[in-house]
């Protein structure tokens, strides 16, 4: 199974995209499977703090265009004649549901960036609260030059969580940003050797799962709340939590 999902006695879920062969990137069926850890992930009342990572060189590269667009493609036809919302167990939205794209997780999210995080990859490190890469990750939305649109929520996400510059850099020029430039935007939280990856993660994970899990939780969604209206509305949302 190329998503793996381990839920360990600390509270702490690793949720790992393991296609090394295919860097990391997913078709229909793989990103139905993350989808389905995310909901397992925000469901499961033990897991309190999840991390997110890749095996290989790769943390994820979006989707594998190839298998992925032929498809969804025909899913569409599919739905469409059939008028339907679900084929086989597959949804028209799985694609920006793994990629965190709306989803309701108010439970905290750190990235472990293995190495090459673009496009799809991108998208879902704005859905996470903490990242933390190797000097060897590059960062990129890489949509454009492919003339396509990156519709998995960087548009929205990027521009709240990042000066407004460099979002637009990386959106507009759609070029590979090294990990030490990405951090100097306020990308990044930390970039660590690759061998201290795993530990410099559970370090934030433990630090978070030494708090209370529901005031961590309503934190956060008063936070995610918060941006997505005005100040007066947000302090309402605050007082409400």
């Amino acid at each position: 199974m190329p998503i793996h999902y381990e839920l360990g006695d600390d509270h702490i879920v690793w949720i790992t995209i393991d296609r090394p062969e295919h860097r990391n990137s997913l078709d229909m069926d793989h990103f139905a499977q993350l989808r389905g850890a995310w909901d397992r992930f925000n469901e499961e009342d033990d897991a309190w703090v999840a991390i997110v990572t890749g095996v290989g060189d790769a943390f994820c590269v979006g989707a594998d265009l190839k298998t992925y667009i032929p498809q969804v493609t025909a899913m569409q036809r599919r739905m469409k004649s059939e008028q339907t919302d679900v084929i086989d167990g597959y949804r028209l939205d799985d694609g920006g549901k793994a990629v965190l794209r709306g989803v309701k997780i108010y439970k905290p999210i750190i990235a472990a960036v293995n190495g090459v995080c673009v496009a799809g990859g991108m998208e879902m490190l704005g859905g996470c609260d903490l990242r933390v890469a190797v000097p060897e990750a590059t960062f990129a939305v890489m949509e454009p030059k492919r003339g396509l649109f990156a519709g998995g929520g960087t548009t929205v996400r990027l521009p709240r969580q990042i000066p407004f510059p460099h979002a637009m850099e990386f959106l507009l020029c759609a070029d590979r940003i090294p990990a030490e430039r990405a951090f100097h935007m306020g990308l990044l939280n930390e970039i660590v050797p690759t061998e201290e990856l795993r530990d410099a993660v559970l370090r934030y994970a433990y630090r978070i799962t030494a708090n209370g899990p529901f005031a961590v939780r309503k934190t956060k969604e008063s936070v995610l709340l918060g941006l997505a209206t005005d100040m007066r509305e947000a302090y309402k949302i605050e007082s409400a939590i």
